[in-house]
């Protein structure tokens, strides 16, 4: 009883104050490991389940809203939350912490990776990491799936999602948009199957309802429509986002690597949907085969080095840029034009994503009760997990085995591992992390410490070569 007028009188006075909140998101940020699913989970235990900031309902139609959009969910679904507690400078506190130390750390080990790459230690810590983030990316799904595939209806729409991915290779803004038609049209009618939501967070225990939380079932004022305010907002990151781009071009045109950075990645950052378990394949296709600023298998390395440090996946993209200018430096050093490709790709990335939380989430928030979106967005994560079951078989395939081959058949096309290749010592690793991960729930920061370190071990003693 003492807690409900605890929470009640923390509704009205919302004393939730911006230090404490810095904290929390700092807290956030340093967990945030694992991918999306992880971070969002995160997010989840401390916000609603310890906290109770927000509710479930509250927390599962942010999620949903950040899913429709280009550009990593966990992050965006900081912002917005931030943004709900605190107003446009809690916005940007929560994502902004929610990517400077995955930054920083990404930053670090791409200068190891630069410098002592071709070593026996460096090379066997990457071959340790990729076993484990074959776990991590398997965990995900089951997670993912957990919370979004509640019905028959719902695992349909996932098995058609990775069907039409991996089969026929379909682009994922056409997948987002068949869902959300699906989705919309069963709301609408009001089909049990998508009622509810759907999303990241862990499943079963207790629901919070939003009534029990400090910020409450209501809309703060200044998450209600400003035209006026939306416009502003927009226009300042819009200048933020697109301002060093157009300077970069007109200073050194358009075949400077800087350049080419800025407009590949802010091009990324409108066009790719699903964070970086979506983005891989793209990214990968244009750094290596349209501008060569990676060989083949650096974007696995790359993705290694998202998975083992805090923040969004699609820090990936850092790693992509920190090369592209290490490796056309023009008269700068090579480390110092790595540095700077690095921020600029950062920054390309993730300041348009302020920009669609600010520029709509005070409308997406004002249609909270809206049943035929609400069935719209749950019927979108569902789709997700189809999309990250494609990236772990994609992942799997490429890790576990050495050599792979293209099938073309019936107008279908996918990869198929040529099985004698199979690395015997990758199956081993990652069937150990997946072991540790699901019968002993060992934490990720351990299993990708302690297969690093195994990898490391096999490569200097020679078993692996």
């Amino acid at each position: 009883m003492s807690g409900a007028v605890d929470i009640a009188a923390a509704q009205r006075s919302h004393d939730i104050t911006l230090g404490e909140a810095v904290r929390v998101w700092a807290r956030i940020a340093a967990l945030s490991f694992g991918g999306p699913a992880g971070q969002i989970a995160v997010m989840h235990r401390i916000l609603v389940d310890e906290k109770r900031w927000i509710g479930e309902a509250r927390f599962l139609h942010a999620l949903n809203y950040c899913m429709l959009l280009p550009g990593p969910e966990a992050q965006q679904l900081a912002a917005y939350i931030g943004w709900l507690l605190h107003k446009t400078k809690g916005g940007l506190i929560a994502g902004g912490l929610f990517v400077l130390p995955g930054f920083v750390a990404i930053l670090g080990l791409s200068y190891l990776y630069v410098l002592l790459g071709h070593t026996p230690l460096i090379t066997g810590l990457f071959f340790g990491l990729k076993a484990a983030v074959l776990a991590v990316v398997v965990q995900a799904v089951v997670r993912v799936g957990s919370r979004a595939l509640k019905n028959n209806v719902m695992r349909g729409v996932a098995a058609a999602a990775f069907v039409t991915i991996f089969f026929f290779n379909a682009p994922f803004p056409l997948i987002v948009l068949a869902a959300a038609v699906v989705g919309y049209l069963g709301g609408r009618l009001g089909l049990p199957a998508f009622s509810g939501g759907g999303g990241h967070g862990p499943s079963g225990g207790n629901v919070v309802h939003d009534r029990d939380t400090v910020l409450g079932e209501d809309l703060p004022d200044h998450a209600r429509p400003n035209l006026r305010w939306s416009l502003t907002i927009s226009s300042v990151f819009l200048i933020l986002w697109l301002a060093p781009v157009a300077l970069l071009l007109a200073l050194f045109g358009p075949s400077n690597v800087f350049s080419q950075i800025a407009l590949f990645f802010s091009q990324m950052a409108v066009v790719t949907f699903g964070g970086a378990y979506a983005v891989l394949a793209y990214v990968a296709q244009e750094a290596v085969g349209t501008y060569g600023w990676l060989r083949p298998g650096e974007m696995l390395d790359g993705l290694g080095l998202a998975e083992t440090t805090p923040g969004p996946l699609i820090m990936v993209t850092q790693f992509v840029g920190f090369l592209a200018a290490y490796r056309d430096a023009g008269v700068l050093q090579p480390l110092v034009a790595a540095t700077l490709g690095a921020i600029l790709t950062t920054w390309v990335t993730f300041v348009p994503c302020f920009l669609w939380i600010f520029a709509g989430a005070p409308f997406v928030e004002r249609l909270r009760g809206n049943r035929a979106l609400s069935a719209a967005l749950g019927a979108i994560t569902a789709a997700v997990v189809g999309v990250i079951l494609n990236l772990a078989v994609w992942f799997g395939i490429h890790t576990l085995f050495r050599a792979v081959r293209r099938v073309h058949y019936a107008g279908l096309g996918f990869d198929v591992p040529v099985l004698a290749s199979l690395d015997l010592a990758a199956l081993l690793l990652a069937l150990g992390a997946a072991i540790a991960v699901f019968r002993f729930k060992v934490g990720m920061i351990p299993v990708l410490a302690t297969t690093s370190a195994v990898g490391v071990l096999l490569y200097l003693s020679g078993v692996v070569a």
